[in-house]
Protein backbone atom coordinates (compact mmCIF):
# COMPACT_ATOMS: atom_id res chain seq x y z
CA UNK A 1 0.00 0.00 0.00
CA UNK A 2 1.31 3.43 -0.98
CA UNK A 3 0.68 6.31 1.44
CA UNK A 4 0.50 9.74 -0.14
CA UNK A 5 0.48 13.16 1.47
CA UNK A 6 -2.92 14.86 1.66
CA UNK A 7 -3.18 17.66 -0.89
CA UNK A 8 -5.32 20.77 -0.51
CA UNK A 9 -8.37 21.09 -2.70
CA UNK A 10 -8.60 23.85 -5.37
CA UNK A 11 -11.20 25.61 -3.22
CA UNK A 12 -8.83 25.65 -0.22
CA UNK A 13 -5.95 26.95 -2.35
CA UNK A 14 -8.17 29.70 -3.82
CA UNK A 15 -9.40 30.70 -0.36
CA UNK A 16 -5.84 30.90 0.96
CA UNK A 17 -4.75 32.99 -2.05
CA UNK A 18 -7.65 35.44 -1.62
CA UNK A 19 -6.92 35.77 2.11
CA UNK A 20 -3.24 36.58 1.46
CA UNK A 21 -4.24 39.07 -1.23
CA UNK A 22 -6.61 40.85 1.19
CA UNK A 23 -3.96 40.99 3.90
CA UNK A 24 -1.37 42.36 1.45
CA UNK A 25 -3.76 45.09 0.28
CA UNK A 26 -4.64 46.01 3.89
CA UNK A 27 -0.94 46.27 4.82
CA UNK A 28 -0.22 48.41 1.75
CA UNK A 29 -3.10 50.77 2.53
CA UNK A 30 -2.12 50.96 6.19
CA UNK A 31 1.48 51.83 5.29
CA UNK A 32 0.29 54.61 2.97
CA UNK A 33 -2.12 56.13 5.49
CA UNK A 34 0.04 55.74 8.60
CA UNK A 35 1.27 59.16 9.78
CA UNK A 36 4.98 59.75 9.21
CA UNK A 37 6.63 61.90 11.82
CA UNK A 38 9.93 63.19 13.12
CA UNK A 39 10.74 64.50 16.58
CA UNK A 40 14.15 66.11 17.02
CA UNK A 41 15.43 67.31 20.39
CA UNK A 42 18.76 69.16 20.42
CA UNK A 43 20.71 68.92 23.69
CA UNK A 44 23.52 71.24 24.73
CA UNK A 45 25.91 69.26 26.93
CA UNK A 46 29.03 71.36 26.40
CA UNK A 47 29.19 72.10 30.14
CA UNK A 48 30.32 68.50 30.66
CA UNK A 49 33.65 69.19 28.93
CA UNK A 50 33.91 72.99 28.49
CA UNK A 51 33.72 74.20 32.10
CA UNK A 52 34.13 77.83 33.22
CA UNK A 53 37.32 78.87 34.97
CA UNK A 54 37.64 78.46 38.74
CA UNK A 55 36.69 82.08 39.57
CA UNK A 56 33.17 81.39 38.28
CA UNK A 57 32.63 78.21 40.29
CA UNK A 58 31.26 80.06 43.33
CA UNK A 59 28.12 80.89 41.40
CA UNK A 60 25.06 79.12 42.87
CA UNK A 61 24.37 75.80 41.18
CA UNK A 62 27.62 75.81 39.18
CA UNK A 63 28.86 72.66 40.93
CA UNK A 64 26.88 70.49 38.54
CA UNK A 65 27.15 70.53 34.75
CA UNK A 66 24.29 72.41 33.12
CA UNK A 67 22.64 70.28 30.41
CA UNK A 68 19.79 71.95 28.56
CA UNK A 69 17.54 71.51 25.55
CA UNK A 70 18.34 74.33 23.13
CA UNK A 71 16.20 73.37 20.12
CA UNK A 72 13.27 71.16 19.14
CA UNK A 73 11.58 70.22 15.89
CA UNK A 74 8.38 68.26 15.35
CA UNK A 75 6.97 67.36 11.94
CA UNK A 76 4.11 65.10 10.91
CA UNK A 77 2.59 64.09 7.57
CA UNK A 78 -0.16 61.80 6.39
CA UNK A 79 -1.14 60.51 2.95
CA UNK A 80 -4.76 59.89 2.06
CA UNK A 81 -5.48 58.03 -1.22
CA UNK A 82 -8.49 59.66 -2.88
CA UNK A 83 -8.65 57.57 -6.05
CA UNK A 84 -6.41 55.08 -7.82
CA UNK A 85 -4.37 58.00 -9.22
CA UNK A 86 -4.89 60.87 -6.73
CA UNK A 87 -3.39 61.23 -3.28
CA UNK A 88 -3.77 64.07 -0.77
CA UNK A 89 -0.85 64.83 1.58
CA UNK A 90 -1.18 66.93 4.72
CA UNK A 91 1.91 67.90 6.71
CA UNK A 92 2.90 70.31 9.44
CA UNK A 93 5.93 71.24 11.50
CA UNK A 94 6.89 73.19 14.62
CA UNK A 95 10.41 74.39 15.46
CA UNK A 96 11.99 76.28 18.33
CA UNK A 97 15.58 77.27 19.07
CA UNK A 98 16.86 79.24 22.05
CA UNK A 99 13.36 80.45 22.92
CA UNK A 100 12.35 81.50 19.39
CA UNK A 101 10.24 79.36 17.13
CA UNK A 102 7.53 79.02 14.54
CA UNK A 103 5.49 76.56 12.54
CA UNK A 104 4.03 75.81 9.15
CA UNK A 105 1.35 73.69 7.53
CA UNK A 106 1.33 72.29 3.99
CA UNK A 107 -1.22 70.61 1.76
CA UNK A 108 -0.29 68.77 -1.44
CA UNK A 109 -2.29 66.97 -4.10
CA UNK A 110 -0.45 64.34 -6.16
CA UNK A 111 -1.75 62.80 -9.38
CA UNK A 112 -0.18 59.90 -11.25
CA UNK A 113 -0.50 60.98 -14.88
CA UNK A 114 0.87 57.80 -16.45
CA UNK A 115 3.14 54.84 -15.81
CA UNK A 116 6.07 57.18 -16.50
CA UNK A 117 5.32 60.15 -14.30
CA UNK A 118 3.34 62.13 -11.75
CA UNK A 119 2.75 65.72 -10.72
CA UNK A 120 2.14 67.41 -7.38
CA UNK A 121 0.72 70.79 -6.36
CA UNK A 122 1.68 72.15 -2.94
CA UNK A 123 0.24 74.97 -0.83
CA UNK A 124 1.70 76.08 2.48
CA UNK A 125 1.65 78.81 5.12
CA UNK A 126 3.50 79.62 8.31
CA UNK A 127 3.87 82.26 10.99
CA UNK A 128 7.47 83.12 10.07
CA UNK A 129 7.11 82.78 6.30
CA UNK A 130 4.24 83.83 4.08
CA UNK A 131 2.25 81.63 1.70
CA UNK A 132 4.09 79.00 -0.34
CA UNK A 133 3.08 77.68 -3.76
CA UNK A 134 4.95 74.76 -5.26
CA UNK A 135 4.88 72.38 -8.22
CA UNK A 136 6.70 69.04 -8.39
CA UNK A 137 7.07 66.91 -11.51
CA UNK A 138 8.53 63.44 -12.01
CA UNK A 139 9.15 61.78 -15.37
CA UNK A 140 10.90 58.62 -16.55
CA UNK A 141 12.82 59.65 -19.66
CA UNK A 142 14.09 56.15 -20.44
CA UNK A 143 14.01 52.82 -18.54
CA UNK A 144 17.31 53.86 -16.92
CA UNK A 145 16.92 57.61 -16.59
CA UNK A 146 14.47 59.95 -14.81
CA UNK A 147 14.16 63.64 -13.96
CA UNK A 148 12.42 65.52 -11.13
CA UNK A 149 11.67 69.26 -11.01
CA UNK A 150 10.50 71.31 -8.05
CA UNK A 151 9.37 74.92 -8.52
CA UNK A 152 8.39 77.10 -5.56
CA UNK A 153 7.26 80.65 -4.84
CA UNK A 154 7.79 81.80 -1.24
CA UNK A 155 5.97 85.01 -0.24
CA UNK A 156 7.44 87.02 2.62
CA UNK A 157 7.73 90.57 3.93
CA UNK A 158 10.83 90.94 1.76
CA UNK A 159 8.94 90.06 -1.38
CA UNK A 160 8.61 86.97 -3.53
CA UNK A 161 11.47 84.48 -3.33
CA UNK A 162 11.39 82.01 -6.24
CA UNK A 163 13.20 78.68 -6.18
CA UNK A 164 13.91 75.91 -8.67
CA UNK A 165 15.46 72.48 -8.14
CA UNK A 166 16.06 69.97 -10.94
CA UNK A 167 17.52 66.47 -10.50
CA UNK A 168 18.59 64.23 -13.36
CA UNK A 169 19.37 60.61 -12.41
CA UNK A 170 20.61 57.64 -14.40
CA UNK A 171 21.20 53.99 -13.49
CA UNK A 172 24.85 53.37 -14.33
CA UNK A 173 24.55 49.66 -13.59
CA UNK A 174 22.40 47.27 -11.55
CA UNK A 175 23.47 48.76 -8.19
CA UNK A 176 24.78 52.24 -9.08
CA UNK A 177 22.90 55.50 -9.71
CA UNK A 178 24.38 58.85 -10.75
CA UNK A 179 22.68 62.16 -9.87
CA UNK A 180 23.05 65.71 -11.22
CA UNK A 181 21.26 68.42 -9.22
CA UNK A 182 20.88 72.10 -10.00
CA UNK A 183 19.35 74.42 -7.40
CA UNK A 184 18.57 78.07 -8.11
CA UNK A 185 17.15 80.70 -5.80
CA UNK A 186 17.61 80.13 -2.08
CA UNK A 187 21.15 78.73 -1.57
CA UNK A 188 21.93 78.14 -5.25
CA UNK A 189 24.20 75.17 -5.95
CA UNK A 190 25.24 72.51 -8.45
CA UNK A 191 25.64 69.01 -7.01
CA UNK A 192 26.76 65.72 -8.54
CA UNK A 193 26.81 62.39 -6.72
CA UNK A 194 27.20 58.67 -7.33
CA UNK A 195 25.43 56.16 -5.07
CA UNK A 196 26.20 52.44 -5.10
CA UNK A 197 23.94 50.21 -3.04
CA UNK A 198 24.43 46.43 -2.78
CA UNK A 199 23.29 43.72 -0.42
CA UNK A 200 26.34 44.19 1.81
CA UNK A 201 27.33 47.84 1.36
CA UNK A 202 26.23 51.40 0.54
CA UNK A 203 28.75 53.86 -0.93
CA UNK A 204 28.26 57.56 -1.75
CA UNK A 205 30.58 60.16 -3.24
CA UNK A 206 29.35 63.71 -3.85
CA UNK A 207 30.68 67.12 -4.91
CA UNK A 208 28.80 70.42 -4.53
CA UNK A 209 29.66 73.91 -5.74
CA UNK A 210 27.32 76.56 -4.43
CA UNK A 211 26.58 79.74 -2.54
CA UNK A 212 27.27 79.68 0.35
CA UNK A 213 28.05 75.93 0.75
CA UNK A 214 30.62 74.06 -1.33
CA UNK A 215 31.92 70.68 -0.19
CA UNK A 216 33.09 67.18 -1.10
CA UNK A 217 31.60 64.12 0.60
CA UNK A 218 32.48 60.45 0.73
CA UNK A 219 30.64 57.89 2.87
CA UNK A 220 30.55 54.12 3.24
CA UNK A 221 28.16 51.81 5.05
CA UNK A 222 28.68 48.08 5.61
CA UNK A 223 25.60 45.88 6.04
CA UNK A 224 26.09 42.74 8.11
CA UNK A 225 23.98 39.76 7.06
CA UNK A 226 22.62 38.98 10.52
CA UNK A 227 19.14 38.82 12.02
CA UNK A 228 19.57 42.24 13.66
CA UNK A 229 20.48 43.94 10.34
CA UNK A 230 23.54 45.58 11.89
CA UNK A 231 25.11 48.41 9.89
CA UNK A 232 28.40 50.26 10.45
CA UNK A 233 29.03 53.53 8.65
CA UNK A 234 31.59 56.27 8.27
CA UNK A 235 31.84 59.52 6.28
CA UNK A 236 34.17 62.43 5.55
CA UNK A 237 32.89 65.85 4.51
CA UNK A 238 35.20 68.75 3.69
CA UNK A 239 34.21 72.21 2.48
CA UNK A 240 34.67 75.96 2.84
CA UNK A 241 33.10 75.86 6.30
CA UNK A 242 35.31 73.14 7.76
CA UNK A 243 35.78 69.38 7.85
CA UNK A 244 33.59 66.78 9.54
CA UNK A 245 34.35 63.11 10.20
CA UNK A 246 31.40 60.96 11.25
CA UNK A 247 31.17 57.30 12.23
CA UNK A 248 28.44 55.21 13.78
CA UNK A 249 26.28 52.11 13.73
CA UNK A 250 22.65 51.08 13.77
CA UNK A 251 20.87 47.88 14.68
CA UNK A 252 17.39 46.44 14.67
CA UNK A 253 16.21 46.01 18.27
CA UNK A 254 12.69 44.75 17.57
CA UNK A 255 10.43 43.93 14.64
CA UNK A 256 9.60 47.60 13.96
CA UNK A 257 12.42 49.49 15.72
CA UNK A 258 15.95 50.42 14.63
CA UNK A 259 18.36 52.15 17.02
CA UNK A 260 21.41 54.04 15.76
CA UNK A 261 24.15 56.30 17.08
CA UNK A 262 26.84 58.35 15.36
CA UNK A 263 29.78 60.45 16.55
CA UNK A 264 30.50 63.65 14.61
CA UNK A 265 33.96 65.25 14.91
CA UNK A 266 34.54 68.50 13.05
CA UNK A 267 36.32 71.80 12.78
CA UNK A 268 34.98 74.23 13.90
CA UNK A 269 31.84 72.32 15.00
CA UNK A 270 33.52 70.28 17.73
CA UNK A 271 32.24 66.88 18.94
CA UNK A 272 28.62 65.75 18.88
CA UNK A 273 26.76 62.52 19.56
CA UNK A 274 23.67 61.78 17.47
CA UNK A 275 21.17 59.17 18.66
CA UNK A 276 18.32 58.09 16.39
CA UNK A 277 15.42 55.71 16.91
CA UNK A 278 13.18 54.64 14.03
CA UNK A 279 9.92 53.14 15.21
CA UNK A 280 7.70 52.07 12.29
CA UNK A 281 7.04 55.35 10.43
CA UNK A 282 8.18 57.60 13.31
CA UNK A 283 11.71 58.95 13.80
CA UNK A 284 13.12 60.25 17.08
CA UNK A 285 16.41 62.15 16.76
CA UNK A 286 18.61 63.45 19.60
CA UNK A 287 21.71 65.46 18.56
CA UNK A 288 23.84 66.04 21.66
CA UNK A 289 26.52 68.74 21.35
CA UNK A 290 29.36 67.77 23.71
CA UNK A 291 32.09 70.34 23.04
CA UNK A 292 33.21 73.04 20.63
CA UNK A 293 36.78 71.77 20.80
CA UNK A 294 38.45 68.58 19.61
CA UNK A 295 38.88 66.91 22.99
CA UNK A 296 39.98 63.23 23.09
CA UNK A 297 37.94 62.69 26.27
CA UNK A 298 34.75 63.84 24.52
CA UNK A 299 35.44 61.55 21.55
CA UNK A 300 36.11 58.62 23.90
CA UNK A 301 32.95 59.03 25.96
CA UNK A 302 30.83 59.70 22.85
CA UNK A 303 32.07 56.41 21.39
CA UNK A 304 32.18 54.13 24.42
CA UNK A 305 29.21 55.55 26.35
CA UNK A 306 26.48 54.58 23.85
CA UNK A 307 28.00 51.09 23.44
CA UNK A 308 27.95 50.44 27.21
CA UNK A 309 24.39 51.78 27.54
CA UNK A 310 23.20 49.75 24.53
CA UNK A 311 24.64 46.42 25.71
CA UNK A 312 23.29 47.00 29.23
CA UNK A 313 19.82 47.84 27.89
CA UNK A 314 19.95 44.94 25.43
CA UNK A 315 20.73 42.46 28.19
CA UNK A 316 18.49 43.85 30.94
CA UNK A 317 15.52 45.27 29.00
CA UNK A 318 15.40 44.47 25.26
CA UNK A 319 16.13 40.73 25.36
CA UNK A 320 13.70 39.96 28.22
CA UNK A 321 11.03 42.08 26.50
CA UNK A 322 11.49 40.34 23.13
CA UNK A 323 11.49 36.95 24.84
CA UNK A 324 8.24 37.74 26.64
CA UNK A 325 6.69 39.02 23.39
CA UNK A 326 7.73 35.86 21.56
CA UNK A 327 6.25 33.65 24.27
CA UNK A 328 3.02 35.64 24.17
CA UNK A 329 2.81 35.30 20.37
CA UNK A 330 3.53 31.57 20.55
CA UNK A 331 0.83 31.13 23.18
CA UNK A 332 -1.69 32.96 21.00
CA UNK A 333 -0.63 30.87 18.01
CA UNK A 334 -1.05 27.65 19.99
CA UNK A 335 -4.51 28.69 21.16
CA UNK A 336 -5.64 29.68 17.67
CA UNK A 337 -4.30 26.47 16.09
CA UNK A 338 -5.22 24.03 18.89
CA UNK A 339 -8.19 22.59 16.99
CA UNK A 340 -6.20 22.32 13.77
CA UNK A 341 -3.31 20.60 15.55
CA UNK A 342 -5.68 18.09 17.16
CA UNK A 343 -7.17 17.31 13.74
CA UNK A 344 -3.73 16.87 12.16
CA UNK A 345 -2.66 14.65 15.07
CA UNK A 346 -5.67 12.40 14.53
CA UNK A 347 -4.95 12.27 10.78
CA UNK A 348 -1.30 11.38 11.48
CA UNK A 349 -2.28 8.62 13.93
CA UNK A 350 -4.76 7.22 11.39
CA UNK A 351 -2.05 7.28 8.70
CA UNK A 352 0.37 5.44 11.02
CA UNK A 353 -2.21 2.70 11.64
CA UNK A 354 -2.63 2.24 7.90
CA UNK A 355 1.14 2.02 7.46
CA UNK A 356 1.66 -0.85 9.90
CA UNK A 357 1.29 -3.68 7.36
CA UNK A 358 3.44 -1.92 4.74
CA UNK A 359 6.13 -1.20 7.34
CA UNK A 360 6.17 -4.85 8.44
CA UNK A 361 6.87 -5.98 4.86
CA UNK A 362 9.52 -3.27 4.35
CA UNK A 363 11.33 -4.29 7.55
CA UNK A 364 11.29 -7.96 6.51
CA UNK A 365 12.75 -7.07 3.10
CA UNK A 366 15.44 -4.80 4.61
CA UNK A 367 16.41 -7.37 7.28
CA UNK A 368 16.86 -10.06 4.63
CA UNK A 369 19.57 -7.97 2.93
CA UNK A 370 20.91 -6.21 6.06
CA UNK A 371 19.52 -2.94 4.72
CA UNK A 372 18.11 0.18 6.34
CA UNK A 373 16.10 -0.27 9.54
CA UNK A 374 14.76 2.76 11.43
CA UNK A 375 15.29 1.86 15.11
CA UNK A 376 13.90 5.11 16.55
CA UNK A 377 12.89 8.45 15.07
CA UNK A 378 11.66 11.56 16.88
CA UNK A 379 10.42 14.87 15.49
CA UNK A 380 9.85 18.14 17.33
CA UNK A 381 11.59 20.36 19.87
CA UNK A 382 14.54 18.86 21.75
CA UNK A 383 16.11 20.16 24.94
CA UNK A 384 19.90 20.36 25.34
CA UNK A 385 22.30 21.58 28.01
CA UNK A 386 21.98 25.18 26.80
CA UNK A 387 18.18 25.19 27.01
CA UNK A 388 16.36 26.88 29.84
CA UNK A 389 15.16 24.84 32.79
CA UNK A 390 11.54 25.80 32.02
CA UNK A 391 11.72 24.43 28.46
CA UNK A 392 10.17 21.01 27.87
CA UNK A 393 10.68 18.35 25.23
CA UNK A 394 7.90 18.42 22.63
CA UNK A 395 8.48 15.51 20.25
CA UNK A 396 6.47 12.80 18.52
CA UNK A 397 7.49 9.29 17.55
CA UNK A 398 7.85 9.07 13.74
CA UNK A 399 9.62 5.69 13.51
CA UNK A 400 6.82 4.06 11.50
CA UNK A 401 6.29 6.94 9.01
CA UNK A 402 10.04 7.13 8.25
CA UNK A 403 10.38 3.37 7.80
CA UNK A 404 7.46 3.52 5.37
CA UNK A 405 9.44 6.01 3.23
CA UNK A 406 12.47 3.68 2.95
CA UNK A 407 12.96 2.38 -0.59
CA UNK A 408 15.84 0.12 -1.71
CA UNK A 409 17.69 0.72 1.58
CA UNK A 410 17.56 4.49 1.11
CA UNK A 411 15.65 7.35 2.71
CA UNK A 412 15.63 10.73 0.96
CA UNK A 413 13.87 13.81 2.33
CA UNK A 414 13.83 17.13 0.43
CA UNK A 415 14.32 20.69 1.72
CA UNK A 416 10.88 21.29 3.20
CA UNK A 417 9.19 21.19 6.58
CA UNK A 418 8.79 17.59 7.65
CA UNK A 419 5.46 18.37 9.34
CA UNK A 420 3.77 17.75 5.98
CA UNK A 421 5.07 14.18 5.60
CA UNK A 422 2.56 11.30 5.93
CA UNK A 423 2.24 10.34 9.60
CA UNK A 424 3.83 13.62 10.79
CA UNK A 425 2.30 16.72 12.36
CA UNK A 426 3.65 19.85 14.07
CA UNK A 427 3.83 19.22 17.86
CA UNK A 428 5.15 22.71 18.67
CA UNK A 429 3.81 25.39 16.32
CA UNK A 430 6.10 28.38 15.86
CA UNK A 431 9.13 26.79 17.55
CA UNK A 432 12.35 25.41 16.12
CA UNK A 433 12.09 21.71 15.32
CA UNK A 434 14.51 18.89 14.50
CA UNK A 435 14.34 15.31 13.28
CA UNK A 436 16.45 12.78 15.21
CA UNK A 437 16.93 9.35 13.66
CA UNK A 438 18.63 6.25 15.07
CA UNK A 439 18.94 3.65 12.31
CA UNK A 440 20.71 0.41 11.54
CA UNK A 441 22.48 -0.29 8.25
CA UNK A 442 24.45 -3.47 7.56
CA UNK A 443 24.12 -4.36 11.22
CA UNK A 444 25.79 -1.11 12.41
CA UNK A 445 24.00 1.63 14.34
CA UNK A 446 23.91 5.17 12.87
CA UNK A 447 22.48 8.40 14.26
CA UNK A 448 21.69 11.80 12.75
CA UNK A 449 19.85 14.97 13.73
CA UNK A 450 18.57 17.30 10.99
CA UNK A 451 16.85 20.68 11.02
CA UNK A 452 13.16 20.82 10.14
CA UNK A 453 13.64 22.18 6.60
CA UNK A 454 17.01 20.54 5.97
CA UNK A 455 17.39 17.91 3.25
CA UNK A 456 18.26 14.46 4.59
CA UNK A 457 19.73 11.44 2.85
CA UNK A 458 20.54 8.19 4.67
CA UNK A 459 22.45 5.98 5.09
CA UNK A 460 25.74 7.88 5.33
CA UNK A 461 29.13 6.84 6.63
CA UNK A 462 29.38 10.08 8.68
CA UNK A 463 26.31 9.03 10.72
CA UNK A 464 27.99 5.87 11.97
CA UNK A 465 28.21 5.48 15.76
CA UNK A 466 31.72 4.56 16.84
CA UNK A 467 31.43 1.66 19.31
CA UNK A 468 35.13 0.72 19.38
CA UNK A 469 35.67 2.47 22.72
Amino acid sequence: MKVVERRRTPAEIREEFERLQREREERRLQQRTNPKGTISVGIDATDLFDRYEEEYEDVSGSGFPQIEINKMHISQSIEAPLTATDTAILSGSLSTQNGNGGGSINFALRRVTSAKGWGELEFGAGDLQGPLFGLKLFRNLTPRCFVTTNCALQFSSRGIRPGLTTVLARNLDKNTVGYLQWRWGIQSAMNTSIVRDTKTSHFTVALQLGIPHSFALISYQHKFQDDDQTRVKGSLKAGFFGTVVEYGAERKISRHSVLGAAVSIGVPQGVSLKVKLNRASQTYFFPIHLTDQLLPSAVFYATVGPLVVYFAMHRLIIKPYLRAQKEKELEKQRESTATDILQKKQEAEAAVRLMQESVRRIIEAEESRMGLIIVNAWYGKFVNDKSKKSEKVKVIDVTVPLQCLVKDSKLILTEASKAGLPGFYDPCVGEEKNLKVLYQFRGVLHQVMALDSEALRIPKQSHRIDTDG
